[in-house]
């Protein structure tokens, strides 16, 4: 069967969702394009203490982008292609979207989409999501988020999604089963209880989305690729919905004739749809780092690696806040040891990040063959303001104070990386050199009014100038969310799901 209502491309974050509430209805059929394999039998994608396992494998695209002008050059951008996508291999912090966040949404154009409409969904979402439970709280977190407490005058946080999100320390929210340790990805809660049971159902795996069929400015169908080398088109009497994420989602828009007309020609291609947003006003979250060697080494419990961490407000004031820290316990040092530091055997880091950045990147293409990778340029801090660079900085001096405060500072030897003496222009140097990604990329296909000339999608989600067309995923995102998004997904594959229905009738 090659011929459904609905066809969803990418079976990740938020297609996965898409794709089982849609199939709820025995009336209509739906298929779904997914590139990578299941993770129904893949131990490394369903534990989620072994999410490390996953990172620079055969199930990792692995993207590296162009040479930075401010900053680091040399960041692995992990892409997973497996059921599941990036929620097959990410840490499964679970943050609801914060009110504010939702709030800059809606002021962006994206109406419809504030916290009255958008939280009810975080309550009908399928993924088991809780604070990290007691028996799996390391002691050396619970003594970091004491001393962030005492040094930054925050809070501590019982569970970051009860209220409004604020200032606090204190463990994460994960989505995962405590009792066996399964992770809350949207492919094991929402698909694989239904993908083998439901005749209306079809999920094509191993297959690859080469472009969207577009005839008369609507969509129709994917071209595919199977694994074998076979091509074929599946075809869409409703709907196309694109779920790739930010990177590959405006890089199939553009195989397929859609986004800038210079750019698409320039690929020896004709424009379909002249949609200059395409590729543009890619975001992330710029991370820095701090470490030190430790009196110990780092033991269990623990979930995830990435179970605790701190919000705060540069003016040391409650409200919502301006700096995100993860507390993580493994050092992920690769930058720095690049640079000729050597880590010793024992070490603990904190990594502040920037959780509203300024500045903005693109996505494009260099070739129009879909094996080569998309050209990604984050362009980290190089907002005119300076506001990136300026709040990691000040991210990197609350975290030696945090260090410098019990009950943290009794596991510290000594400060490792980027060195006690490391301040001023030189730290901000070392700071752009090292500073790595949170895997937050999105808003490269973003959402708007009908004013916007550089939205790609309105508030439905619904494609500008393509019929029967739709994006579900990071790509959508008007402004990036302060906090870990994956639960932001989950909710807009709810939405989604809700705002193709009702377009059915």
């Amino acid at each position: 069967m090659t011929t459904f209502d609905y066809i969803v491309v990418g079976g990740g974050a938020a297609g996965a969702v898409v794709a089982a509430r849609l199939s709820e209805d025995p009336n209509i059929t739906v298929g779904l394009i997914e590139a990578g394999p299941s993770d129904e039998n893949e131990p490394r994608a369903l534990q989620l203490s072994r999410w490390f396992e996953m990172l620079e494998g055969e199930y990792d695209l692995d993207y590296v982008s162009v040479e930075q002008e401010r900053g680091n050059s040399h960041i692995r951008q992990a892409r997973a292609r497996i059921l599941g996508g990036c929620a097959s291999h990410n840490t499964m912090i679970a943050f609801k979207t914060p009110r504010e966040d939702l709030d800059s949404w809606v002021q962006a154009g994206a109406t419809g989409w504030d916290a009255e409409t958008l939280h009810p969904y975080f309550d009908r979402l399928e993924v088991p999501i809780q604070p990290v439970v007691p028996e799996h709280r390391n002691p050396f977190l619970a003594d970091v988020t004491t001393a962030a407490q005492t040094a930054l005058g925050v809070p501590g946080v019982g569970d970051w999604n009860d209220g409004d999100l604020t200032t606090g320390a204190g463990f994460f929210p994960m989505a995962y089963d405590p009792a066996t340790g399964v992770r809350g990805s949207s492919s094991v809660w929402y698909l694989h209880p239904v993908m083998h049971v439901r005749d209306n159902l079809t999920v094509f795996l191993k297959t690859m989305a080469l472009s969207i069929i577009v005839d008369d400015s609507r969509a129709v169908g994917i071209e595919v690729r199977a694994s074998d080398g076979s091509t074929f088109e599946i075809s869409a009497t409703r709907e196309v919905i694109l779920a790739c994420g930010a990177i590959d989602t405006p890089a199939l828009l553009i195989r397929s004739g859609i986004g800038r007309a210079s750019d698409i020609e320039a690929l020896g291609l004709s424009p379909v749809i002249d949609l200059p947003g395409v590729g543009e006003n890619l975001m992330d979250h710029p991370e820095g780092l701090v470490i030190w060697e430790s009196t110990a080494p780092m033991t269990d419990p623990r979930v995830s690696d990435w179970d605790a961490g701190i919000l705060a407000r540069v003016d040391g004031e409650n409200g919502f806040p301006d700096l995100m820290f993860h507390l993580p316990l493994m050092t992920f040092g690769v930058h720095a040891e690049r640079l000729g530091y050597v880590l010793p055997e024992n070490t603990i880091s904190i990594t502040p990040n920037v959780p509203r950045p300024k500045s903005r990147g693109r996505v494009w293409l260099e070739s129009a063959d879909p094996d080569v990778a998309p050209k990604i340029d984050y362009r980290y801090f190089t907002d005119p303001a300076g506001y990136d660079e300026a709040m990691l900085l000040k991210g990197v001096e609350l975290a030696r104070q945090i260090a410098d405060t019990e009950p943290m500072k009794s596991w510290v030897v000594r400060e490792v990386f980027p060195g006690p003496d490391v301040v001023g222009d030189e730290l901000a140097e070392l700071v752009r050199r090292t500073n790595h990604t949170v895997y937050h990329v999105s808003g490269t296909c973003r959402m708007g009014s009908a004013d916007d000339p550089n939205a790609v999608v309105d508030p439905q989600l619904r494609v500008r100038g393509v019929e029967g067309l739709r994006i579900a995923d990071a790509s959508v995102f008007p402004v990036l969310t302060t906090v870990n998004p994956m639960v932001t997904l989950y909710m807009l594959g709810e939405r989604a799901a809700d705002l193709i229905r009702q377009d059915s009738f």
